[in-house]
């Protein structure tokens, strides 16, 4: 599995990470299948937040982990905090909190990552800088980001931390192309110009920040996925013969579609198969061409001005 080397090799991370959102739909048994054949894949990335299963999801994968006695010091994981029932919260006490439970349900003493959830609007950068310095000095978070979060959200934060925001997990795939859009629509008065993200890409790309791609098969807000959907037959006819053409999965191919693009993201997949895990993987033996890579942005109902 190809390597993404994080801001001056701060931290090298697989291509493809495996979010673990909906582990604990599985059995012990076939989680410990699954988190097996990703560590066998070179898929040691793991992505977790305190809200996924209400926390069931992280307890599962260590009972999981367990049974295989896998070396802790070869896995990867992240969690995310600051999503509340009914609000955000990124204060001090909140994420300090969250991160023992977090620590205690994954059975570790550490975080590689941890990343803010969703923005909270009354959050004190002084107030998170003092919880990261405590996590930090404390040895139980070593790297820290952000989640869904625009430039200027990040450079407020920034202004009062000591440790840099390595990471930025954002809604990204074939279907959920707005920081794209918006760059190739500069200066035209269509719906595609609007920037919806402050030009999160280029200030991703300028600060050294990987974006992590979250949901890359889904269409719209969890609208379903767009693969093998009837609702989308030139994008599938697309997909299906370049995947036909490189001898891998269509799912490969949406990944390697996001993996083309010269700001090195992060694909984060959800699946819970491990066969599909496989499949999703041969996107690392395949590199895109340029006229490939338009073809599936134009398949997928985007017009070039």
């Amino acid at each position: 599995m190809k390597k993404l080397h994080v801001s001056g090799d701060k931290i090298s991370i697989p291509q493809i990470g495996l979010g673990c959102m909906r582990i604990v739909e599985l059995t012990k048994k076939d989680a410990n299948h699954l988190i097996n054949t990703s560590m066998e894949l070179g898929i040691n990335f793991f992505d977790h937040a305190d809200i996924y299963g209400g926390g069931k999801s992280e307890t599962l994968f260590s009972e999981a982990v367990s049974m295989s006695a896998l070396s802790r010091e070869k896995m990867i994981l992240q969690s995310k905090c600051g999503i509340r029932k009914g609000f955000f919260d990124f204060s001090k006490d909140h994420i300090l909190q969250s991160v023992d439970g977090i620590l205690k349900r994954l059975n570790t003493d550490y975080l590689d990552i941890l990343l803010l959830h969703r923005p909270d609007t009354l959050f004190e950068p002084e107030e998170v800088a003092e919880a990261f310095d405590y996590l930090y000095d404390s040895g139980k978070v070593r790297h820290f980001g952000v989640s869904n979060q625009n430039p200027m959200q990040m450079a407020l934060l920034e202004s009062a931390l000591h440790q840099p925001l390595l990471f930025n997990q954002l809604q990204f795939g074939i279907m959920h192309t707005g920081m794209v859009d918006a760059g190739l629509n500069v200066n035209m008065k269509v719906t595609s110009s609007i920037d919806h993200d402050g030009g999160i890409l280029e200030y991703c790309r300028l600060h050294n920040i990987t974006i992590q791609a979250w949901s890359p098969f889904q269409y719209g807000f969890f609208d379903g996925v767009f693969l093998n959907k009837e609702k989308f037959p030139e994008l599938n006819a697309v997909i299906d013969r370049l995947a036909e053409r490189y001898k891998v999965s269509d799912s490969a191919i949406a990944v390697a579609w996001i993996s083309r693009h010269p700001a090195k993201i992060q694909t984060i997949v959800g699946t819970t198969n491990h066969k599909r895990l496989r499949q999703i993987s041969e996107a690392d033996t395949i590199t895109l061409t340029r006229e490939e890579w338009y073809e599936i942005y134009r398949a997928a109902g985007n017009i070039l001005p």
